[in-house]
């Protein structure tokens, strides 16, 4: 079967493996990680109050797990190597659940902060590891839909976990929303436990040469994962502050349904295969980057349902996006270089999110959500281009080639 990127001929000797059921399993995996990721966000003025912090150092309980996941995704990639990603990514979604469920037990801050770190550890098992785990399973001819599907999962994830914990916080506090949001991922992450299948199954289709080839060709997707990544944080974390600013003036509650816009990115991340294969990655990459920018501008209208239909927009854009870079990265990496490759790209897409996360929130202070917007819509272009170029000097060899 000839993959979709063009790249790797699949041998017909191989193993036949059920797609549907290891995308469901990594994409129970996903849901669960990034649910515990970002839990915490909508409760931050709780913990601000619990152990009184000024919400600077409130934040902290986001970052120091993101921060965390960055650090430790190139080494545990390389641990994955030595003993197997499946078993890596089982370990990665129980211990973060049963963190999950010890947070609130924590004694002061310093002592969440600390499990917050070990958490982001953990969860970077998953993230640094499953997509070159797919890419072994399943073979690069269906990598961009299980990819998809996966990224969906974490989408999923990151929109249950806010709205989860923050209506939760109301009836149960913070301490039961975080072990409701715990208990939950606990449940798919033993769900992906009984259903993620034993073994591993290696496609190793690409030559060495092929490898060192195809290095210059890794350099869009990283881009993206780092340009996209950070314009995306900044505007969702700006977001909450325009919404409650005048002449919205939204309750924070109302202002955080902005996290349903996720949706969008599930819808468009499990269709993000499909877009590819018709279009070619490359194109269809460069058309998802352009939906991106028009959805940020179109929130610079006053209005409230335009400013919630650029959200949506510009959410299914950049998870296509995602999604899309993603699996070029794993599709085009040789096999033995996967999981680094793999993991350097979640290194680029959460340095991405924490330095344009923070420098989003200066300029939106500082100059207000227009100039944020142009900010951002620059760093989408530059990926765009980045894409462009990469189409102009690496073209591949392999035959019949799918346009793109």
């Amino acid at each position: 079967m000839l993959s979709v990127w063009g790249v790797v001929v699949l041998q017909a000797s191989e193993p036949v493996v059920d797609t549907r059921r290891v995308s469901a399993a990594v994409a129970a995996a996903g849901l669960s990680s990034f649910a515990l990721l970002y839990a915490p966000q909508p409760v931050l003025p709780q913990l601000a109050a619990a152990y009184r912090l000024d919400p600077g150092s409130a934040s902290l309980a986001i970052g120091v797990a993101t921060a965390s996941l960055a650090v430790a995704v190139l080494p545990l990639a390389w641990l994955a190597g030595v003993l197997g990603r499946r078993r890596v990514i089982l370990w990665s979604v129980v211990v973060s659940a049963v963190i999950g469920l010890l947070l609130p037990l924590a004694p002061s801050f310093p002592a969440f902060l600390v499990m917050r770190g070990v958490q982001g550890v953990a969860i970077a098992g998953f993230a640094g590891v499953a997509a070159a785990y797919l890419a072994d399973q399943v073979g690069t001819a269906r990598l961009a839909g299980a990819v998809g599907a996966m990224i969906a999962g974490n989408s999923v994830g990151g929109m249950l976990g806010r709205l989860g914990a923050g209506f939760a916080a109301g009836p149960l506090g913070w301490h039961g929303s975080l072990v409701a949001v715990a208990g939950v991922s606990l449940v798919c992450a033993l769900f992906t436990a009984v259903t993620l299948p034993r073994g591993e199954t290696r496609r190793d289709g690409a030559s060495r040469r092929d490898g060192a080839r195809l290095g210059f060709g890794l350099v869009a997707p990283f881009a993206v994962g780092a340009l996209a990544m950070g314009a995306f944080v900044a505007l969702y974390n700006a977001a909450g502050f325009r919404l409650a600013a005048p002449p919205i003036s939204l309750s924070p509650a109302a202002a955080s349904l902005v996290f349903l816009s996720y949706a969008m990115g599930t819808a468009s991340s499990a269709a993000a295969g499909r877009l590819a294969a018709r279009l070619g990655r490359t194109s269809a990459l460069v058309a998802a980057l352009a939906v991106t920018v028009v959805g940020s501008a179109l929130t610079a209208h006053p209005s409230l349902p335009v400013i919630a239909l650029g959200f949506a927009v510009l959410t299914a854009g950049f998870f296509a996006a995602h999604a899309i870079a993603n699996a070029w990265v794993t599709a085009d990496a040789p096999p033995p270089a996967r999981g680094r490759a793999a993991g350097v790209y979640t290194l680029c897409y959460y340095l991405g999110s924490g330095a344009g996360g923070t420098l989003g929130a200066v300029v939106y202070g500082e100059a207000g959500w227009t100039w944020l917007i142009v900010m951002t819509s620059a760093w989408l272009l530059l990926a765009a281009a980045a894409v462009l170029v990469t189409r102009r000097s690496h073209r591949p060899t392999a035959a019949p080639r799918v346009s793109g």
